[in-house]
């Protein structure tokens, strides 16, 4: 199994690719294609037959997976590096930039 240092929930900024330099949360992470749904980031629209649910059908707009080298952690706008150190026998997850620990 694959380790990121990324997390569902944190602040992420894209580093590359058509939506560089977009903001959002981490809403899923797919482990086994090293990918990640970020939250208004890779919109796609998707043609949706009518069904019971949406008796209109129509043209849907959702977020689309970006892989993972495409994402750095943001802190305050800026994207940071992340590592990891052990405080009072936990593991922390800390910004190489600002030595804080997220």
């Amino acid at each position: 199994m694959t380790k990121f240092k990324i997390k569902v929930g944190d602040t992420v900024k894209v580093i590359a690719g058509d939506n560089k330099g977009s903001e959002g949360k981490v809403l899923q992470i797919l482990r086994d294609k090293n990918r990640a749904i970020v939250e208004g980031v890779n919109m796609v629209s998707k043609h949706t037959k009518p069904s019971a649910q949406n008796p209109q059908g129509g043209i849907v707009k959702k977020e689309a997976s970006i892989h993972i080298s495409n994402l750095s952690l943001s802190e305050s706008g800026d994207a940071v590096r992340v590592g990891y150190r052990m405080e009072e026998d936990k593991k922390v997850r800390f910004s190489k930039k600002s030595e804080k620990a997220i």
